[in-house]
């Protein structure tokens, strides 16, 4: 974060200081976790139900905190009194990077692939400038104001993504820190419970481009129709991506090689290079395109662009994470969180990957489907037949109907089976996996990701069953 005096902050915030310097300055982060307080931090204290923020005011203090932002005095605690501590984060954020003229922002939405096209961007831009894209999805309310405030005098890209769960959200995140250059990447049915339908989230990821100054730039996925008809939202420059022929930046004679790593042409105005990733699924070639995009605009020559794209890796954990184990068993951890599409990428991946080789699906519940629960998740069992996927492990009573839509498709020589819990599912795999076998491990939040830890556990040595 910028330096700032206790003064400038209390004005930032239309806060009050209550037995707090005025002159002194705030040097160091920002936290909301008293653990992570350094001399010179600035201690955020949000009341909570369970844990209240305030009562390691204090601590914060001992930690070397220069004051606590609260909503109540603390005695013997210097503080910047506010109505509302989260409001006060983000508008403490906009005044930082309002300081920060330096500085280009960037922002990323879309249904799926946000945190993982922030990550591949960051590495291209740390590239060109001191970057700000920490690893995680610090997409909302608290998490867009906490990374923001990452940024210094010296930060020359701030790479964010925007989650949303209604309209309006990320106009809002767009108010706390403005965009110059704004990415979408798709429009699914993430979230689509809350939404109601694809219109409304295009109508809320279209916000991104909307936020844009006159002199910013839209990068938009011309290979998705809802968010290729997002450039008449904006009066800035629009750059297309995709496999779209009409691409301004786009890929051709995309392949896969046997581990899943996508190869191909990539094409600018500026000319045509090979391009070889080191990632994981053919859905990589969208998000380097994007991240490709970007980087050329902020002026990186083709040529080491073609080479940086080759040596991007994963950052973000549980994001399509492939790793073999000394058995032969190959694990794709992809657990972090799922929706249909990204079910859907994922499962191709899967298929991709295990040719010749016996393929196992753990799937999880997809959260926030709303009305359209069943179909979301039946079509992606669907899907699993359809691939041939061997063996289909369907974990939890509420991602039943993925279960239940792969065995309703005819001739489908696998097999599901519907799973209480994942400990379940981890006793079935130990006692079932065998070595040459390919094994995805996907869910939406609810531990589904126990099941690759106890893989990956048993790969580092833990007795199997």
């Amino acid at each position: 974060m910028i330096a700032l005096s206790l003064a400038e902050v209390a004005a930032a915030v239309d806060g009050r200081l209550v037995g707090a310097d005025p002159a002194a300055g705030v040097t160091g982060s920002v936290e909301f976790d008293s653990r992570k307080v350094v001399p010179g931090s600035l201690f955020v204290a949000f009341p909570g139900e369970k844990v209240d923020g305030h009562d390691y005011a204090a601590t914060a203090i001992q930690a070397g905190a220069v004051a606590v932002l609260g909503t109540r005095e603390v005695p013997g605690v210097p503080m910047v009194l506010v109505d509302d501590a989260l409001t006060a984060m983000g508008r403490l954020a906009r005044a930082a990077v309002d300081r920060l003229p330096e500085l280009t922002v960037i922002g990323v939405t879309g249904s799926s692939g946000k945190t993982t096209t922030k990550d591949l961007i960051g590495q291209l831009t740390t590239r060109l400038g001191a970057t700000v894209a920490p690893p995680g999805s610090f997409n909302n309310e608290l998490g867009h104001p906490y990374t923001a405030l990452q940024a210094g005098p010296d930060t020359r890209y701030l790479v964010m993504e925007k989650g949303a769960r209604g309209i309006g959200h990320v106009r809002y995140l767009c108010e706390l820190v403005p965009p110059r250059i704004s990415v979408v990447l798709n429009v699914g049915t993430s979230h689509i419970g809350e939404f109601g339908s694809q219109d409304n989230i295009a109508l809320a990821k279209g916000e991104l481009v909307e936020a844009l100054p006159s002199d910013g730039l839209a990068v938009l996925n011309a290979d998705d129709p809802r968010v290729d008809a997002m450039a008449s939202r904006t009066g800035a420059r629009v750059v297309r991506y995709g496999e779209a022929p009409d691409a301004d930046v786009r890929a051709e004679d995309v392949t896969l090689d046997e581990r899943g790593h996508p190869s191909y042409t990539l094409v600018t105005p500026e000319g045509r290079v090979s391009v070889r990733l080191g990632l994981t699924g053919r859905h990589q070639v969208g998000n380097t395109l994007a991240a490709a995009a970007v980087a050329r605009e902020l002026g990186m020559p083709l040529a080491d662009l073609a080479a940086a794209l080759g040596e991007l890796g994963l950052v973000s954990t549980r994001r399509m994470d492939v790793f073999d184990r000394p058995d032969g068993v190959t694990v794709i951890d992809d657990s972090y969180n799922a929706n249909p599409a990204s079910m859907a990428v994922a499962v191709r991946a899967l298929a991709s990957i295990g040719q010749g080789r016996r393929t196992v699906a753990v799937l999880g519940y997809m959260a926030e489907l709303g009305p359209f629960e069943y179909d979301g998740h039946a079509e992606v069992g669907q899907l699993v037949a359809e691939l041939g996927v061997d063996r289909l492990l369907v974990v939890g009573e509420p991602a039943a109907p993925i279960h239940e839509g792969a065995t309703a498709v005819a001739n489908w020589g696998g097999e599901s089976v519907l799973l209480t819990d994942q400990a379940a599912a981890v006793e079935v795999l130990r006692g079932e996996l065998r070595p040459g076998d390919v094994v995805l491990v996907k869910g939406s939040r609810y531990r589904t990701w126990e099941v690759a830890d106890a893989l990956r556990a048993d790969a580092d040595g833990e007795p199997t069953r």
